[in-house]
């Protein structure tokens, strides 16, 4: 039984017996092991690691010098990759070129971990970017990260040995991430640093423009950009960068500000010039005429440039003496050649305030120089409000006829409905009003007041027309046609006698005589009778011949009366 165990040994014997065999050392699978170059034959070398099988290894794994030959030789001690053991044919599965890569994942991570740069070439492209060999690793360069601007030829860093910065990696994958533009970015840092504390706010010095913003350039001052903003160009407005200098351009500057924290410099060229804002209201004293050039047009109004570099602005309100709630643009062009007034002048907040319908006579003072109070005008009817109506004059202004100002009897709303827009009419002036801007009209002063002075009085007679018959009397109208008065004749006073008072006995156009009983001219009211005429005729006729009396009757009276009225017509 002894000898059958014997001719039989068990599974830890046979490992007892594979350990002693491989001389004790501890050899596993996927680990890389040294061995030594038994022979070489041909294009591969035998490698003795230890075991009872060898393996082989194409020689070219080892490199060769400059000749073309192997560098490896028999009896080098080398450093390869166990795959297995042994294969189909007896022999050990080794490798060169994954020792390599295990010794070179072992150093990066070391790297890594450290935050070192690792040197590495470029050795071929890939999509999205390039391959790194890092010394046995293979290394994915993303093309965003070759250099701090986009590089259009990668030629000439092809194969040339160089830092990168490993931006990730991860092993079980096999996954290198690194970047030459961390490595870049980090040199200019530190350049950017050093020239940095060389430069001084207030220096002047010379540069280079590189790029040109709608919002300024760029200027190399010698290994370190500066940015020369628009604003900071010149003394006088500036609307694109390009207008004041073009890339490549050698440039005198003064250095304004340096931020410590983000090493930014601010740059400015028209320091190195004389403000002219320094004098500006000797130069522009208020109410002073000027010529300008309009620069900008903006909805609230437009800059005019006075000079170079000194700009005032025309308010909206004060572009037109009559064009109201208009856009600058439709008054005024860009370039435009213009006559303004200084209004007002603030040198601590480089502000000049100028006007443009200052430097042109005032309308309303131009039409009341040709056109004083009490003269006649003609215009177009414009609008019709409920104030009155607008009448349009010369020089784009226009005139009010208050409701009371149109007719001296009729109502105003009634008055002003006999009026159409477009209608010329005439008018008088009745006041002008400067600087308030108002033109006061009157189209019934034209005819003049019908009661003013002793025209019309009590006891006159008078000759009036029927214009219309109602219930309770007559209307009537007499005077001038210009100025024609209105008035009721109540029915009690249509005649003396009683079964006469009847206002169907007159037809609209009927003319007839009445005595004026009262005038209101306050009221702007005549009160009329036919009864008080009748009465009034009476009474003369009376005295003249005689009463009733004296044998006369009033029959006859009358009838004298009246003959010797028609005689004298």
């Amino acid at each position: 039984m002894a000898d059958d165990m014997s001719m039989n040994p068990s599974r830890d014997d046979f490992a007892a017996l594979l350990d002693e065999s491989m001389g004790g050392k501890d050899f596993a699978e996927g680990t890389v092991v040294k061995g030594r170059v038994a022979a070489i034959e041909k294009d591969f070398a035998i490698i003795d690691v230890g075991l009872k099988t060898e393996g082989r290894i194409a020689v070219k794994e080892f490199g060769v010098d400059e000749s073309g030959k192997a560098t490896v030789k028999v009896g080098d001690t080398v450093e390869v990759f166990l795959e297995r053991v042994e294969n189909a044919l007896g022999e050990a599965v080794i490798s060169r070129d994954k020792a390599r890569r295990e010794e070179a994942w072992t150093r990066l991570e070391g790297v890594f971990a450290e935050n070192q740069p690792v040197m590495g070439a470029i050795v071929g492209r890939v999509k999205g970017g390039f391959t790194v060999d890092l010394g046995g690793a293979s290394a994915f360069l993303p093309g965003s990260q070759v250099d701090i601007r986009p590089v259009r030829d990668v030629g000439p860093l092809m194969g040339r040995e160089q830092p990168f910065a490993i931006l990730k990696m991860d092993r079980p994958r096999g996954n290198i991430v690194v970047s030459r533009r961390a490595i870049l970015e980090e040199a200019r840092a530190e350049q950017r640093t050093e020239l940095v504390s060389q430069l001084q706010e207030g220096e002047v010095r010379e540069g280079v423009v590189k790029n040109i913003t709608d919002y300024g350039a760029f200027v190399d001052l010698g290994g370190i950009d500066g940015l020369l903003h628009v604003t900071d160009m010149s003394w006088k407005r500036v609307s694109h960068p390009s207008q004041v200098l073009a890339v490549g351009d050698t440039v005198k500057v003064q250095i304004v500000k340096i931020n410590p924290d983000t090493q930014r410099i601010s740059l400015g060229m028209k320091q190195l010039q004389s403000d002219p804002w320094d004098g500006v209201e000797a130069k522009y004293p208020v109410g002073a005429k000027f010529t300008g050039r309009i620069t900008n047009i903006t909805d609230y109004g437009a800059f005019v440039e006075l000079e170079p570099g000194v700009e005032g602005l025309v308010h909206v309100s004060e572009m037109s003496w009559t064009k109201k709630n208009v856009h600058p643009g439709k008054i005024v062009s860009t370039s435009q050649e213009v006559e303004v007034v200084v209004l007002d002048v603030d040198a601590s907040k480089r502000r000049v305030s100028l006007g443009l319908k200052q430097a042109m006579q005032n309308p309303w003072e131009q039409f009341l120089e040709q056109h004083p109070i009490g003269s006649t005008v003609e215009g177009e009817v414009k609008n019709a409000t409920e104030f009155g109506l607008f009448i349009g004059l010369d020089n784009d202004i226009d005139g009010m006829v208050h409701l009371s100002d149109i007719d001296w009897n009729t109502p105003g709303e009634e008055a002003m409905a006999r009026y159409k827009k477009g209608e010329m009419v005439k008018a008088r002036v009745l006041d002008v009003d400067v600087e308030k801007e108002r033109i006061s009209l009157g189209i019934k002063q034209l005819g003049g007041d019908p009661l003013a002075g002793d025209v019309y009085r009590k006891g006159q007679t008078v000759t009036v027309q029927v214009t219309e018959i109602t219930s309770g009397g007559i209307e009537v109208r007499f005077g001038e046609d210009e100025a024609p008065i209105t008035a009721f004749i109540r029915k009690s006073d249509l005649s003396r006698d009683r079964s006469e008072q009847r206002p169907e006995r007159f037809a609209v156009g009927d003319r007839i005589d009445a005595q004026i009983t009262n005038v209101d001219k306050a009221a702007r009211r005549v009160s009329l009778s036919v009864k008080a005429l009748e009465m009034a005729e009476e009474k003369e006729a009376i005295e003249q011949f005689g009463s009733s009396d004296s044998g006369a009757s009033l029959g006859d009276i009358l009838g004298a009366a009246l003959r010797e009225k028609a005689q004298k017509e």
